[in-house]
């Protein structure tokens, strides 16, 4: 059994995407898949969350979960305080993760915001989650001006926590990358410290079933069952400048 954390280096960065990118390879691989939400904030009682994309994109094969949902988009502790709602702790996290694990191949643990966004008053994050479940952590950045810093940031709180980055996604990348994005396919990888293992272009959320399955296999590296190949990609996009 797999259970692969997944966080950003901020939010909007594409990691709903990058995590039903995963889910869906996956599954067409033959894998049972479950994704965990551990806190959903911004989104009403009846209002579709980020599982409602994963399920839609990967199809209603993949286990989904979530434990708590705040409305105000904040990080999950804020919404909590505002809302009187219940917080959320690493070890509630790591037992629904668990439970999950053992009925399926692959459980993916899918953070709001970066890594140390808060769950409650103590300051408990992802990062003890996934410390807890000792699980490799892919980190989900975007492509442009400014990543660098933010995937770098990520990486050096991960490793001194005792962390493993597995690898990084781009999670939205342009139809016209300008030269920062260029040079961080390159750039991403030494300020990670993992390898690139992957670029999802944007807009993908709106594609349909098949179309997302062809872009996520396009897109994602074989390690989760795609065929990207961060040096021909790197190749074929800069020739186009």
């Amino acid at each position: 059994m797999t259970m692969l954390v997944m966080t950003g280096t901020g939010t909007g960065v594409g990691k709903t995407i990058s995590t039903a990118a995963i889910a869906a390879l996956a599954v067409a691989g033959g894998q049972r898949v479950a994704v965990l939400k551990p806190a959903q904030t911004g989104v009403g009682p009846d209002e579709p969350g980020d599982l409602a994309d994963v399920a839609r994109l990967a199809g209603p094969e993949v286990t989904t979960r979530e434990l708590r949902r705040y409305p105000d988009p904040l990080s999950p502790e804020a919404a909590a305080r505002r809302s009187g709602l219940p917080t959320l702790d690493p070890g509630e996290i790591a037992r629904a993760a668990s439970d999950l694990d053992t009925g399926h191949d692959l459980t993916l643990i899918e953070g709001a915001g970066g890594l140390l966004v808060r769950f409650d008053g103590t300051g408990s994050s992802l990062a003890d989650v996934a410390w807890s479940l000792g699980s490799l952590v892919i980190v989900v950045a975007e492509a442009g001006l400014g990543t660098l810093n933010a995937t770098a940031l990520t990486a050096e709180v991960a490793t001194k926590r005792g962390l493993t980055v597995a690898g990084v996604i781009i999670g939205s990348w342009p139809a016209e990358p300008d030269l920062a994005a260029l040079s961080n396919l390159e750039d991403l990888p030494v300020a990670a410290g993992a390898p690139l293992l992957g670029v999802l272009p944007a807009g993908l959320g709106t594609a349909s079933p098949d179309d997302f399955l062809a872009a996520a296999r396009a897109g994602l590296s074989p390690w989760f069952g795609g065929e990207f190949d961060p040096e021909l990609f790197t190749g074929r996009a800069s020739a186009q400048k």
